[in-house]
Order: structure tokens, then sequence, then C-alpha cells
């Protein structure tokens, strides 16, 4: 059998077209196989950052910032043109997308096909495209059906959105995370919404949403905004969301939706709410089902596919990364999932994913990020007596008051060594800070060395050297430290000179 590529991808997702260039740069023969990709997570951050810099103007007159326009002693509210926010929107995904384009992915040397397929195994190992779908972007021509044959094939066909069972929720009418900018590209913005919420983005969404002006009820299942974030920061967070005006229903079921003469109606436990839109942001489902896996042999869980710690499925040849796999839709986690996975199959499958120095954030204003383990993950694995747990507010910084960002917390988890376990921040800056302790946690840096960091003043930085700090004083206080540092200064000062 002749192999035509090193690697065969499956994309349909930002980490597809992020494997096929790192692929390129080893001089490896690959094809990416891909439907369109949706950018809909660029209009996502964009408008986000829109209504954040809206929120700023219509509170700059608490720093003596007024328009002329108005009376100093009135409040002059400013708003959002809906159509030109979406056109600036347009622009950023615009140049974002040329980024990594199909055509630049092709002129590095990547067989870009347009079109969707599935596995065969018989005669051999491959991917069939299929035959009216596909085109190629080098050729820009419709080809006649297509096997690839590749050495190691890679899925990273990335996810979609899992709409639950909920009684009218089909002729009533929703968006998703897929498709709510694309919807609202042609038209007024809805000024009440109802986001059916689970992932990180239904809160950035909500979030933003609340910040344009609407009117947002937030309705999660979960006694937590979120299961998987520390409970004492989902707590400030949770009332940071309700400060910029998102209700939020915790422990909440949706029942019934329907719709009565314009409004949609969505009953949520014992309430009835009347919305314009719903946004369903429950879960996400990966894109495996039309693949044929099973007849390659592999398998799948609960909605994702069966790996090992080197990535590899249930068919040693074929092997996946991001949403596919299961865990929220990070692209920064997808990346690192396709750095390990793509290195297996084009070399030797000996690198192991280690996701305890893998950051992840929510874009959420102030934003939350985390690395490493929680308070609660760690009581699971060590005794009380064997960490500490490091806290430092965000209105201990200069920084933060003249910013006025003073909402937020770093929190460190840390062994009595220094070894640094975990940490979760809340607050300005939190991506660029997580980043550092992620470093740490991968270089094997202790929370003492990072006293001796001098960072510029002043800067949100400077956190990481308070909370440092404060472990030097936990270990100064212990009663045995106490005792001969007394000691010792009770000698120096008795010293004859």
């Amino acid at each position: 059998m002749t192999i035509d590529y090193d690697v065969v991808i499956i994309g349909g997702s930002l980490a597809g077209r992020y494997a096929a260039l790192a692929a390129t740069k080893w001089h490896a023969k690959v094809a990416l196989v891909e439907p369109r990709i949706n950018y809909g997570f660029i209009y996502h951050h964009t408008l986000s950052e829109i209504a954040h810099r809206l929120q700023s103007l219509n509170q700059a007159d608490s720093c003596g910032i007024h328009s002329n326009h108005a009376d100093i002693a009135e409040k002059c509210h400013i708003s959002v043109a809906w159509q030109e926010a979406m056109l600036y929107a347009d622009g950023v995904a615009a140049n974002v997308q040329e980024l990594n384009s199909p055509a630049t992915l092709a002129a590095m040397g990547v067989d870009v096909i347009f079109g969707k397929g599935e596995f065969q195994a018989s005669p051999h190992l491959a991917f069939a495209i299929d035959e009216n779908e596909a085109t190629s972007a080098n050729t820009c021509q419709h080809p006649v059906r297509r096997l690839l044959r590749g050495r190691t094939y890679l899925l990273a066909s990335g996810s979609c959105p899992a709409v639950p069972n909920i009684e009218g929720l089909p002729a009533t009418g929703y968006m998703t995370l897929n498709n709510i900018w694309r919807s609202l590209q042609k038209t007024t913005l809805p000024q009440n919404w109802v986001i059916l919420g689970g992932v990180p983005q239904s809160l950035e969404i909500a979030q933003t949403l609340a910040r344009l002006g609407c009117t947002v009820t937030l309705v999660i299942k979960h006694p937590h905004i979120l299961p998987n974030i520390d409970p004492e920061i989902a707590q400030i967070l949770q009332a940071q969301l309700e400060v910029d005006g998102v209700r939020i229903l915790t422990q909440t079921a949706v029942t019934q939706v329907k719709q009565i003469d314009d409004k949609k109606w969505i009953q949520a436990g014992d309430k009835a709410i009347e919305t314009d839109e719903i946004l369903v942001a429950t879960a996400q489902k990966p894109n495996f089902e039309s693949l044929n896996l099973a007849a390659v042999g592999v398998k799948w869980y609960q909605h994702r596919l069966v790996v090992n710690n080197k990535l590899q499925t249930t068919n040693k040849r074929i092997y996946a990364c991001g949403d596919v796999i299961g865990g929220y839709d990070f692209i920064n986690i997808a990346n690192y999932e396709a750095r390990i996975s793509l290195n297996n199959a084009l070399f030797f499958p000996r690198l192991e994913v280690n996701y305890q120095h893998i950051p992840w954030g929510i874009f959420t204003h102030p934003m939350l990020a985390q690395v490493g383990l929680t308070e609660t993950q760690t009581k699971r694995q060590f005794r009380d007596d064997k960490f500490l747990v490091l806290r430092q507010y965000f209105k201990s910084l200069t920084a933060a008051q003249i910013n006025s960002e003073t909402t937020g917390i770093c929190k460190l988890i840390v062994l009595r060594n220094g070894e640094i376990l975990g940490a979760t921040i809340l607050g300005q800056s939190a991506g660029e800070l997580i980043n550092v302790i992620a470093l740490a946690i991968n270089q094997k840096i202790k929370i003492q060395d990072l006293a001796n960091l001098a960072p510029v003043h002043p800067n949100f930085t400077e956190i990481l050297t308070q909370i440092a700090q404060e472990y030097q004083q936990i270990l100064n206080n212990h009663p045995d430290v106490q005792d001969r540092l007394e000691g010792f200064f009770h000698f120096r000062r008795n010293w004859n000179l």
C-alpha cells in the first residue's frame, strides 16, 4: 500500500489548522480535511471588549470625566450602535481568519481539502472524501472520490452545541454558541435574554449582553455557576455578574419552553420567565458521529473519544486532540494536545500529556484563570497539614486602586516545602499572571523563589510577590522558627561591638 501523507488531519477546529501548520515546519507531508471553521469566538471576544469599554465610558464620571454636551450634574449615558459594532467585529474576524487561512496553509505545503468524509478499514486504513463535497485548496477543482492514505491520522474535528431535551424548545426556536453572532449580524439586538448555561462561554456572553444594556437571566442546573471552579472564587465571580445586571438562577432546571404571541416563555424551576430570545449554552458534543469510527476500531465513551496519555485512540494509528476527547472548549488546551499528539504521530509515541501546568481562563471582567489543583482537589490528595492555602486580594495593589480594578483575588495552593500545586486568580490581568504560575509549576520553581521578583511598580504582578511573602511570613510564624529568630536577634543586640 502506498502512503500518501505522513499525517492526515481531520479538522474543523483551530487546533486542526494549528497542527497542520506545525507539521509543515517539520517538513512532513500533511493533508487537512475540514468543513468551514466557525469563527464565532472572535465575534464573542470582540463584542465583549466593546461592552467592557462601554461600561468604562459610562462610569467615567466617577473619576471626573464628563461629556461637554451634558450637564455635569447629570450623568450622560452612552450606548452602542449595534450594526456599527458588528461591522467592527467583522473586520477583526476577517483579519484573524487571514492569519491561518486555507490559502496560507496551502502556500506552506498543506493539502487543504474542504469537505466531509469517513474512515474505511478495507482493504487498508484510509480516509475517504465524499465525491461531491470535496474541494482542494491547492487546485480549486472538484476532484473525483479520493482516498487519503496516511501513516497516521489526527482527529481535530471540534465540537458543536449539545441541545438539551426540553419540551417546546425546538418549536419555539433558540440560538447556540455557534450561530448567535451570525444570527444577529443583520438585525437589532434583542432586549431580553434567557441563557441556559453550563459552559464558560455562557458566563462571558451573559455579562457581555448585560453590559450592552440587555436584560439577562442565566439559568444553571448546578449549585455553582461552573462545577470546576473553586467555590470561593465562583461566589465572587457570581457577585460581579449580578452587579453587572445578570440575574442568576442556580440549581434550576428548565422544564418547558413555549411561544405566546411574539414572546417566548420559559419554565425555570417554579418561575415563568418571559423573554425575546433564548441562548442554549449548556454543553458541547464532539463532532465525530459521521466519521465511521467503529469500523476502524476507535471507541468512545459518553460522547468522547477514548484516548491514552499519548492521545492515541484505541486504533494506534489514529490520534485525537481538542473537544473530541472531552473537556471545555479552550483553544490553548486543544493546541497543547495538538502538539503532543502530532509529535507522537509523526515520530515515536513517547510524549504524554500533563495538564497540571496547563492554564485555562474565562474571559469575564474581571477575568478568571486557573492552573493545577484547586483547594477542593488538593484536600482529596493531601492531609490538611501537608499544604497551605495562600490568598491575596487585588484591593491591596496600587495598580488596582489606580485602575479602579479592585475586585479580585489570587489564591495559591502550595506544599509546605514551597512546591506550587495550583492557583486560581480572579482579577485584572489574570490571564498574564496565571501564565507565570503555570511556568513556575512546569519548571518546578517554588513559591519562595517568586519572592525574589522585583516587578515594575505599580503593576498587577506585584500580587505574586505579595503572596510569596505571605508564605514566608507563615513559615516565620512557626513557634520553633520564632524562637530561633528571637534568640538570634537577642544575641546580636547584646553582642559587644
